[in-house]
């Protein structure tokens, strides 16, 4: 890998002091656990301190430990054959599970160093507060994700609708208002008709959040940008690991808005779940269909 960061790591061992050495090493030795460690935990295992963590990330050129794991994770996602970034056309099945769940944890674990606090704090703030949440997505993987959003707010007791097609888009922005918001899908981020789109919205006076890559078309035209970027997939525009990415994402989003209702989330929640265990298709203890005659039954020639 020309100028990656392991090849950096790997130059600036020959040099570093001791203890940067050392912090050096177990990057080396197992790139993804780092990925999964805090400034403390990290320290901790190198017998070494905070700051020393710190200086390492700048002797390698990253301003501290959340740029650092993000250039990491990126690069250890990049890789392997036109069928998966990890995985190469020689691979048996148990090297592909293996690889193909190692990639899918490479990405989610790369979420705490994209993913601004203030950020997602700030959504959460405005979707618990809000009027009505419109969803808004373009292609496959994100219409699931804007539909699977717009249930969570339903199931929270939010005014919620998911709108995956482009005319009835632009209809719900056109009929938001101030204390309205649009929650926008795109991983892309730069379909026009969905820019439009948020663009109505914002004009109404409603808060535009879209969960995208930090330097998109559509970051550039929301007020709140949760931004995720995952490298581009070889064979899917938009792969399984940005889905699985941004599927956390909206994890994170919807307990911090359960958060924010407080009892009154609890209790619709707790509603919800005893009315679907014990009706519906659903329900634990479903009473089995039969179409047969109960042989206990005297026939019609009895």
């Amino acid at each position: 890998m020309s100028s990656g960061v392991l090849q950096k790591i790997a130059a600036l061992m020959v040099s570093a002091p001791a203890g940067r050495r050392k912090v050096l090493a177990l990057v080396l030795q197992d790139p993804e656990r780092v990925l999964d460690e805090s400034f403390e935990a990290l320290a901790q295992r190198a017998g070494s301190s905070v700051p020393t963590i710190m200086r390492t990330c700048r002797d390698l050129g990253y301003p501290g430990l959340r740029e650092f794991k993000l250039a990491l994770a990126q690069e250890m996602a990049v890789g392997g054959s036109p069928l998966h970034r990890k995985v190469r056309l020689e691979d048996d099945a148990a090297q592909v599970i293996t690889k193909v769940i190692k990639g899918a944890a490479s990405a989610i674990n790369s979420v705490p160093a994209q993913l601004s606090v203030e950020a997602v704090e700030a959504a959460a703030r405005a979707m618990a507060a809000a009027t009505r949440v419109d969803c808004y997505s373009v292609g496959a993987t994100s219409s699931f994700m804007a539909s699977d959003m717009q249930a969570r707010l339903f199931r929270l007791g939010l005014v919620a609708n998911a709108y995956l097609d482009m005319h009835l888009q632009l209809v719900s922005a056109a009929t938001q208002m101030p204390g309205g918001v649009v929650f926008a899908i795109s991983h892309v981020g730069r379909m026009p008709s969905l820019i439009e789109a948020v663009d109505v919205a914002r004009s109404q006076g409603a808060t535009v959040i879209a969960l995208t890559q930090q330097d998109s078309l559509l970051a550039q035209h929301a007020d709140i940008v949760l931004g995720i970027h995952v490298p581009e997939d070889p064979v899917m525009h938009v792969g399984t690991e940005a889905y699985l990415v941004h599927l956390t994402v909206i994890e994170i989003l919807t307990v911090l808005v359960a958060q924010r209702l407080g009892d009154q989330a609890v209790k619709r929640l707790g509603g919800v779940h005893e009315i679907l265990s014990t009706r519906g298709v659903d329900m634990r203890h479903h009473p089995q269909l039969s179409w047969g005659v109960d042989p206990a039954e005297p026939g019609d020639g009895a």
